[in-house]
């Protein structure tokens, strides 16, 4: 047996001495070299000044800690803020496809007319009086192939709209066009192209009627007073957000549940009016 194992000697005990004296030469590495030294065994550090780094480095680090922390709970509560005030924000809209309406530039001719009719707007209330031919309602029933919808279209509060929307009906214009927008609130059909991007335009006709489960309205583009002359919906519950925003000509008298029943594709195979 050697002279150093008769002395019984350790040499694991020289290994903490070793990494401080280690540490001491990382000067110009990176701190977190020379933290992962001083941090492996500095408690067993025989040299001071391993110590006095270990200490200095251990404040600095909780610092960043800290800080790191106050910035990541900030970010948190900033994100929590904004998406509860986006959410607050968001009110149900009609599908996209009723604003794919173009808008048309007024000419000067028709910037004039409008502010006459402003004018005169201002001295009398408006209304849009009776429209020659139109009565105050009329019967109409919708034929799909889910079954059949009746109506009652009120030609008194949108005269305009209601006598287009016969014409069209006379003319045999909405057989075999399809609904082509279904969701939860409300089915919209009497697209010529099917998908939402069809039909001309006609000026809109806000009234006092509320729109309500089975209330009949018209689409329209991003201008409120220019809507669509072909597409309609049906609400399948309440929608007052849609009250004094788009034309309400009419409403659902039986025939809700053949509306709740409608899918995408499904045809209008016709439309009557009661005579």
């Amino acid at each position: 047996m050697s002279e150093r194992q008769g002395d019984d000697w350790r040499w694991y005990e020289y290994i903490p001495e070793l990494i401080c004296n280690k540490a001491l030469r990382q000067k110009d590495k990176s701190v977190w070299v020379r933290y992962f030294y001083l941090s492996t065994l500095a408690s067993k550090c025989k040299n001071e000044d391993s110590l006095l780094q270990y200490r200095g480095m251990q404040k600095f680090h909780i610092i960043l800690f800290g800080a790191i922390l106050t910035v990541f709970i900030g970010l948190i509560v900033i994100t929590q803020t904004g998406a509860t005030n986006e959410k607050s924000k968001k009110v149900p809209t009609l599908p996209p496809e009723a604003n794919t309406i173009k808008l048309i530039s007024p000419t000067i001719a028709q910037q004039q007319q409008a502010a006459q009719q402003q004018g005169q707007a201002n001295t009398q209330p408006e209304t849009f009086g009776v429209e020659a031919g139109v009565k105050a309602s009329y019967s109409a029933v919708i034929k799909t192939t889910k079954g059949d919808i009746e109506v009652l279209l009120s030609g008194k509060d949108a005269p305009r709209t209601v006598k287009n929307f016969i014409n069209k009906i006379d003319s045999g214009f909405y057989k075999n066009l399809t609904f082509h927008r279904v969701e939860d609130w409300v089915v919209q059909g009497g697209d010529p192209k099917g998908n939402g991007t069809g039909g001309e335009l006609m000026q809109t006709e806000l009234n006092g009627l509320p729109f309500v489960t089975g209330s009949l309205g018209v689409a329209r583009g991003s201008n409120i007073n220019v809507s669509n002359d072909s597409q309609f919906f049906i609400t399948k519950s309440d929608a007052s957000w849609l009250n004094q925003q788009y034309t309400n000509f009419g409403i659902v008298t039986t025939g809700m549940d053949v509306v709740n029943k409608i899918q995408i594709g499904d045809k209008i195979l016709g439309i009557t009016i009661a005579q």
